[in-house]
């Protein structure tokens, strides 16, 4: 079941990022007027190399020595893989409302999120969600599993430290180590470094609020929530070594390939679970709960993705505006509302008295 899952799953992804890649919408999405600071540049592309440089490293410790020694795809070397797959998954978060930005200035082909059935946020080709491919897409695949890896190994301290405590007590640590790394990781680093933002979190809620870097509290329990699925998963093993998605794969018939196919399939749908549950889904509620934009990043065109602000006739979501889209009426900057192409708007019909 959980590999019929993982493989319709799969199947998904693939079909979109086709689309995506042979259709109109593989387009750059430029940084715009403004110029980043020298050491933000600095600092990304650096950062950006040794994401790179790290996904071979990454490729033969978790797949090819594995397999050189033991002749078998190893739990690691299959999480390698779903976790770099999750990747798909990243630009979701804005698919009722634009509440989160990537920096424009890094290498893009804009995203595949126009090509996701019943987007609703606004975007056209040059003009939304951004990727930056060279970090973001090996950074998922070694990036979070060496998180997965330092979460057991928290877990794991927490056992000796307590010997006594339970399952649930050792998730709970481990939600709360989480949840602190998040804010380290994502809050520390790599927003104040000009990866991306979160100009619509909710600013009450929020860390550094005001500034390009401002960290909502709920994204430190959304994301935790993911690894510490994801941690959860490694670290509950039977005695062969296999986690709760594997049961059952005695019974796969066909041969060694057939059954390791079946178990990448089951260990990839448990991470896509994990991921759409814990973040994608309560992030939508926050992305239709947004505060104003800050100034500090509407005058940074690099964090603003062409989809509105200056230059481009579209004000920012906003709680007092509707919420925007491709197919829904706008508020332009002097209060105009401009309806669609071929749309009008709609008529009361007045109340029919007669008896």
């Amino acid at each position: 079941m959980w590999a019929l899952l993982g493989g319709a799953i799969l199947l998904f992804q693939i079909s979109v990022w086709a689309r995506w890649i042979s259709g109109p919408n593989f387009e750059r999405v430029p940084a715009g007027p403004s110029d980043p600071p020298t050491l933000m540049k600095a600092v990304l592309i650096t950062w950006t190399v040794v994401i790179i440089l790290g996904l071979p490293a990454g490729v033969y410790f978790f797949i090819v020595r594995p397999w050189r020694r033991e002749r078998r795809i190893t739990l690691d070397g299959m999480l390698l893989v779903s976790c770099g797959l999750l990747f798909f998954q990243d630009p979701l978060l804005n698919y009722f409302n634009t509440w989160s930005t990537y920096n424009t200035w890094m290498w893009n082909q804009g995203s595949w999120v126009l090509d996701v059935p019943g987007w609703r946020s606004f975007g056209e080709p040059g003009r939304m969600m951004a990727e930056p491919l060279l970090m973001n897409a090996p950074g998922y695949s070694y990036g979070v599993l060496l998180c997965t890896i330092l979460g057991c190994w928290v877990m794991r301290r927490a056992k000796a430290r307590w010997p006594g405590i339970s399952n649930a007590g050792l998730i709970g640590v481990l939600i709360v180590w989480t949840f602190f790394f998040d804010l380290v990781i994502e809050g520390l680093f790599l927003m104040p470094m000009g990866l991306f933002t979160y100009p619509g979190a909710i600013r009450s809620l929020s860390i550094n609020a005001g500034t390009y870097y401002q960290w909502p509290v709920y994204e430190g329990l959304m994301w935790g929530g993911v690894q510490a699925g994801l941690c959860a998963l490694r670290y509950f093993t039977d005695d062969r070594g296999r986690t709760f998605v594997e049961r059952g794969l005695d019974q796969v018939r066909g041969g060694f390939l057939r059954q390791q196919g079946t178990r990448f399939l089951a260990v990839f749908a448990a991470c896509s679970v994990f991921f759409f549950v814990f973040y994608n889904l309560p992030a939508q509620w926050f992305a239709m709960h947004t505060d104003p934009w800050p100034a500090d990043i509407q005058k940074r065109s690099y964090f603003m993705m062409g989809i509105c602000g200056d230059g481009t006739g579209r004000l920012c979501p906003d709680p007092s505006l509707p919420i925007s889209g491709n197919d829904v009426a706008t508020i332009t900057p002097d209060g105009r509302v401009v309806l669609p192409p071929g749309r009008e708007l709609p008529k009361i019909i007045p109340f029919d008295k007669g008896r």
